[in-house]
């Protein structure tokens, strides 16, 4: 399965901990993670992806491939800014978000418009909006996306 994974770029050590555990569990199992390439969610999720030799993929804001985090595999440069998100999420299977601020939020919503299963670990919660299944674990996460997918 392909795993989006959408989050803060700009995260406390706790966070990027949680996320980093969050890419030990997908490539554990088996699923590819893709996320937005660059930094604080992005490149924690990657580290703990490759630690575990899973395959990472970063769609990129930018036209520089090269400016992806050191653990993405394969990137993809868009040159799209901010109207690259619906990509990182119409790209995978699942969607599950890490904390985040107002560009997770915008992913969210496109997760949601598309109809994909999401999780949410310390992450926004929207009243009267339906779909995103918060957990308290990586491990819930990826449980709950792989009996959702």
């Amino acid at each position: 399965m392909r795993v989006s994974v959408i989050g803060g770029s700009s995260v406390d050590s706790a966070t990027a901990a949680t996320a980093e555990a969050l890419g030990d569990v997908l490539a554990s199992r088996g699923h590819t993670v893709i996320c937005g390439g660059l930094s604080g969610v992005m490149t924690a999720v990657c580290r703990g992806a490759k630690s575990e030799g899973g395959h990472t993929i970063g769609v990129l804001p930018g036209d520089d491939p090269g400016a992806a985090n050191e653990f993405v595999d394969t990137p993809i440069a868009t040159d799209l800014n901010h109207a690259r998100n619906p990509l990182v999420v119409m790209n995978g299977d699942a969607v599950i978000a890490v904390n985040g601020s107002s560009g997770t939020l915008s992913e969210l919503g496109h997760a949601l418009t598309l109809d994909k299963p999401v999780a949410g670990l310390d992450t926004h919660h929207i009243d009267g909006i339906d779909g995103i299944e918060h957990v308290e674990t990586p491990v819930a996460a990826v449980e709950y996306v792989e009996a959702s997918g």
